[in-house]
């Protein structure tokens, strides 16, 4: 029942630290397989301890990625044309990429708000901090941006 209901929010989460579906996919699985194989007693609340489980596991492979980048040298990449991808996309991708500049405590508080859509508590019982926490990290995460894309106000 757990899996039914949290898979695609959580393959949600993972895809927008990840940028593919398919890594995204293997993250929320193995968070699941860790969940039943571990010995781990949730009894406060489940959900939490997935999203905690897979930001962690996302962030993992952000790490193994860039190592991997650092290391060997990039290949040559086809262009897409604008009209292809659009303006549109290009904002998103500038978003994106800002967000991924900010601090990580920060930038985990702006996708789960507003990504993932989910409330101030649950924020904080995912990343293990205090509500009044969750405000102040969104708060100078908007900042940021704010500074970082004053082009884009909403």
């Amino acid at each position: 029942m757990l899996y039914e209901t949290h898979y695609r929010r959580l393959v949600k989460l993972a895809s927008f630290y990840t940028d593919d579906t398919e890594t995204a996919e293997e993250v929320v699985q193995d968070a699941f397989v860790k969940l039943v194989a571990g010995n781990h007693r949730i009894a406060a609340n489940p959900d939490a301890y997935l999203r905690s489980m897979v930001l962690n596991g996302a962030r993992s492979q952000l790490r193994r990625r860039r190592v991997r980048r650092d290391h060997v040298p990039d290949a040559q990449r086809t262009v897409e044309a604008a009209e292809v991808s659009g303006v549109a996309s290009a904002t998103a991708a500038e978003i994106v990429a800002a967000l991924r500049t900010l601090p990580e405590k920060q930038s985990a508080v702006l996708v789960l708000r507003y990504y993932l859509d989910l409330s101030e508590s649950d924020i904080a019982e995912t990343l293990g901090i205090a509500r009044g926490s969750v405000k102040s990290h969104a708060s100078r995460g908007l900042a940021r941006l704010a500074a970082l894309l004053p082009e884009i106000r909403t």
